[in-house]
């Protein structure tokens, strides 16, 4: 099965507590844990990061079916967040509010709802994960 990325997405740590250095094809995230757990809050958190990569990939899905269809919502805006609850298994819920800076008529706002739907990260949430670890 061939990789998503060209470039694997890699990570450190040392001995600062918590705080976390990432790099990608061209770029360094920093990563950290809030004060009130222990980090220094220098960078979002893991939960953090993980819905932004939401955010970001449901926003440019929208943007681009928008444009594609030729719609005026010059701007789009996205509100995530996430809880867990135990019942009989751990289950994480994720709420995704979306808006629009116009008025944007039901039927468009249904077929948004659709497509941001279809955006790669939430295909991939929604299917089976496989995590395969190796040290």
């Amino acid at each position: 099965m061939a990789n998503l990325l060209e470039n694997n997405v890699e990570g450190k740590i040392g001995t600062q507590k918590y705080l976390c250095s990432i790099t990608w094809r061209n770029g360094t995230l920093l990563m950290d844990e809030p004060e009130n757990v222990g980090g220094q809050n220098i960078g979002p958190d893991p939960f953090s990061t993980f819905l932004a990569s939401l955010a970001g990939c449901t926003l440019s899905t929208l943007r681009m079916y928008i444009d594609r269809k030729g719609w005026d919502i010059p701007e789009i805006f996205i509100s995530l967040n996430l809880s867990q609850e135990i019942k009989g298994e751990l289950v994480t819920t994720i709420t995704r509010d979306i808006s629009f800076s116009n008025e944007v008529s039901p039927e468009i706002k249904e077929r948004l709802l659709l497509i941001a739907e279809k955006c790669p990260v939430s295909k991939i949430l929604k299917n089976q994960i496989q995590i395969d670890t190796k040290i």
